[in-house]
């Protein structure tokens, strides 16, 4: 289970927590998770340059090492990057140690103050801990999912799901990975091109 649109509930529950920016912009700001991946990458890339868009990308620190020239495609094409660990652990089911462990071997490779949480599970104490770190982390969540990680769907659900939902300063969940590509790779453009044609622009966080 898992929720398309983030209730104000949860992120009463975890208030330090980003989870959306400035409402009163026409800015929305598309984020992707588990890359860089050699198909699904390069793809984002060029449907963000037809639109000027620019990204947020989660890394996992195991994939950076792995593809490090993409890696480096992202940053030269002016989009940001984050942490998302290196093994893409789930901070429920872990040590809090391990886990920060991982998050900085992580950070050996990736080096940004941006960091999400696989899955988005983190403990309240693993939270604490990045956000008081020097120099601090700042967590980045969401308020909106594509779903395009979910296999049951269709690509045309995963589009509805965005353009249904999104709003003025909305942060967007894509994921380029081999799990989402099957949806992610239709809904995207599609995306770009209805939310481009009504005025909004796209920026990193």
């Amino acid at each position: 289970m898992y929720f398309i649109k983030t209730p104000w509930w949860l992120k009463e529950i975890y208030p330090n927590l980003i989870w959306n920016m400035n409402r009163h912009e026409k800015v929305l700001y598309l984020t992707f998770d588990d890359g860089p991946h050699p198909t699904a990458t390069p793809f984002v890339l060029e449907q963000l340059q037809l639109y000027n868009a620019k990204a947020t990308f989660f890394c996992i620190g195991k994939n950076v090492q792995e593809h490090t020239v993409l890696y480096q495609q992202i940053i030269a094409a002016g989009h940001n990057v984050g942490n998302h660990t290196q093994q893409h652990l789930n901070g429920w089911k872990i040590n809090n140690n391990k886990y920060l462990q991982d998050i900085q071997e992580a950070q050996l490779h990736i080096g940004s103050s941006l960091f999400r949480p696989p899955y988005g599970r983190i403990k309240k104490a693993q939270a604490a801990s990045l956000i008081e770190k020097k120099p601090q982390f700042k967590i980045i969540m969401w308020d909106i999912l594509s779903g395009d990680f979910d296999t049951t769907i269709s690509s045309e659900k995963c589009y509805s799901n965005v353009i249904k939902n999104a709003k003025e300063g909305s942060i967007i969940v894509f994921h380029d990975s081999t799990k989402a590509w099957d949806r992610m790779h239709v809904a995207l453009p599609k995306v770009l091109q209805y939310f481009s044609a009504k005025g909004f622009v796209f920026k990193a966080l």
